[in-house]
């Protein structure tokens, strides 16, 4: 089953956001990021890679560049090929690929869902998220 293993949260301050969110649960910082699309912080409860992001050239949800709170979300999946096939069988949009050699600055697959929800989709777990368990680790659970 796919995972939810990313929260991505705008920004205008991505410093004073992510300072807040240590401060105030514990959160660990995975790394600092920078890129084309958005600067900020990986952080970590253990589980889920949270993305504190200051969006710099495009809005992919229509609210402007300075819309603050949650962004998107992202999810795990085994096989991205066939997910993106069921996803816009599903009428999703996808608007955003990563790259051919699916370099880890672009590691997710963005989408449009329902009411124009943005979610990524990635074959591997973010940074500082938990690994998505194997059929094999499940069946032993049982």
């Amino acid at each position: 089953m796919p995972k939810l293993r990313h929260l991505a949260l705008a920004t205008q301050n991505p410093e004073a956001t992510a300072d807040f969110y240590k401060k105030a649960f514990g959160f660990k910082e995975i790394k600092k990021i920078s890129g084309e699309l958005a600067h900020g912080y990986f952080l970590s409860d253990g589980t889920l890679n949270i993305a504190i992001l200051k969006f710099l050239n495009h809005d992919q949800l229509g609210k402007g560049l300075d819309y603050v709170g949650l962004h998107h979300f992202g999810v795990v999946v085994e096989d991205v090929d066939e997910a993106i096939k069921k996803l816009e069988s599903l009428g999703a949009e996808c608007f955003m690929r990563p790259n051919q050699d699916r370099s880890v600055s672009a590691l997710e697959v963005k989408f449009r869902g329902p009411d124009g929800v943005v979610f990524d989709i990635a074959g591997e777990a973010w940074p500082g998220s938990a690994p998505v368990r194997s059929k094999v680790a499940e069946t032993e659970d049982q």
